[in-house]
Order: structure tokens, then sequence, then C-alpha cells
């Protein structure tokens, strides 16, 4: 990709799933990165199997102290941040009606208020250097209905319309976008999903399987890149079709 050598790159959530291939994708494209995640022994594992990584962040980016001493560190190991993939977040399978309070806070503190203050934070070193990038973690959960996720679904949608919202303040200066995939074999989702409810999920969707991590993370790489230079304020979906709609997500024969 265009213009990523040398950027200097912070991705949350950096210690598994798509973050850690997000991680992988940079360093490929000569970045210097920074994996934060609150998963000590996972950024331990990832900085041992990724070379020339700048370094990694212990941090609860939904704990406001340790994420002011997070950009504390960050500063240190890069000198500031040209693009930040605002990945980290968590997901709760249980219906409606059994979401305790706790749970909700637990889910929006990370997902959206944790997001806010991570994206602020980099917004202000993006301004006052003139340039920069950021990418926000969405959903497909957060544009379509999706049942046993309603504090997942809100938080995300909120990353949605924060992300129209930042773009529009943000720029020129600073770029902002939201991607939102849809079914991913992550950790996250192998940790909630049995074998069976896999499979029922990769027959809706038209490619007929759930995405890769490292799929993701070249579209992160793209939108980061100077090939993306005019994409900002949407979110940018990447499902396998799966949101096509209605018999465009079947096959003829199971019509």
């Amino acid at each position: 990709m265009r213009g990523l050598k040398g950027k200097r790159v912070l991705v949350t959530g950096g210690a598994s799933g798509i973050g850690e291939a997000t991680v992988a994708r940079f360093l490929e494209e000569e970045a210097k990165v920074v994996a934060l995640d609150r998963d000590e022994p996972g950024l331990k594992r990832v900085a041992d199997e990724l070379a020339g990584l700048a370094g990694t962040v212990a941090c609860d980016v939904s704990v406001p102290q340790e994420v002011e001493m997070a950009y504390q560190r960050v500063d240190k190991l890069m000198g500031g941040v040209d693009v930040l993939v605002n990945n980290a977040g968590i997901s709760i399978r249980h219906s409606f009606m059994e979401i305790t309070l706790d749970e909700w806070r637990r889910v929006f503190d990370t997902n959206l208020t944790g997001l806010f203050h991570v994206g602020q934070l980099a917004a202000r070193r993006m301004l006052a250097q003139g340039s920069g990038v950021i990418l926000n973690m969405g959903s497909m959960n957060g544009l379509i209905g999706c049942p046993n996720y309603a504090d997942y679904n809100a938080s995300k949608a909120g990353v949605i319309e924060l992300t129209r919202t930042m773009a529009l303040e943000l720029a020129p200066t600073v770029r902002v976008t939201c991607v939102c995939p849809g079914a991913v074999m992550t950790p996250m989702q192998q940790a909630e999903y049995t074998q069976e409810m896999v499979d029922g999920l990769n027959a809706k969707i038209p490619m007929n399987r759930h995405a890769r991590p490292a799929e993701v993370a070249a579209f992160f790489a793209f939108l980061a890149s100077d090939d993306a230079g005019y994409i900002a304020g949407h979110p940018m979906v990447i499902d396998g079709g799966e949101a096509a709609g209605g018999l465009a997500s079947h096959t003829a024969d199971q019509l």
C-alpha cells in the first residue's frame, strides 16, 4: 500500500484475532507498530512471534487512567501516532432480557467509551502534527439487527455515529472512517459459537464462509494508505455479501 512505510501505527486489541492480524499486516507494510491490549500474556506472545514490533503496551481501554498512561508509553516508543486502528472490543452472547446493568456498562465502557477516549487522545496528537488517520472498529451488528447481542449491537451503532461526527469535525487534517466486518473467525467468535452455529451462519453468507482476520487487516491497511485518501466518514462493510439482502443471500438450490 502507498504511504504506509515508516508510519507510526497504534493497534488496540492487538494481542489476538483481527488486532493481531492487523499488527502483522502493518509490519509487512514496513510501518512502525505498537500493539496495545489488556491481555499481557497475549502481548508477550505477539512480541515473540512478530519481529520488528516497536513495542507493546498493556492497557484496558475501559479504564481512563490506563489509557492516559498508555499514551505516555506510546509517545516514548514512537514519538506520536500517524495511524490509530481503534479495534479493542468485547462481546457477551446473551438475550436482551438477561443482560445485567453491569454487563451493559462493561460492553459500552470498552466498545464505545474506551474507543472514544483512545480516539480523542490520538486525534489531539494528530491535529498538533497536522495529519493522521483513525480507523474505528464497527460491526455489521451496528447496521442490522442481530439477536442475543443487544448491548454489543448498540455499542457498535454508537461507534458508527461517533465515526461520522469525528470525520466531520477532524477533517481535513485527520481522516476518520469505520470498518464494519460481518462474521470473522476470531477467538472471540470461536468462544461463543458451536460448529453447528458457524455452519448455519456460513450457509447464509454468499461467500459461504467466515472472513479470515488477515482479510480485515488488509482492509485496515488499505484504508490507512494514501490509496484511500478520499475515503472518510462512512461505515465500510466487509461481510462476504451477507447483508446484500433477501434472495441474494441464498444460493439457487436453496430457493
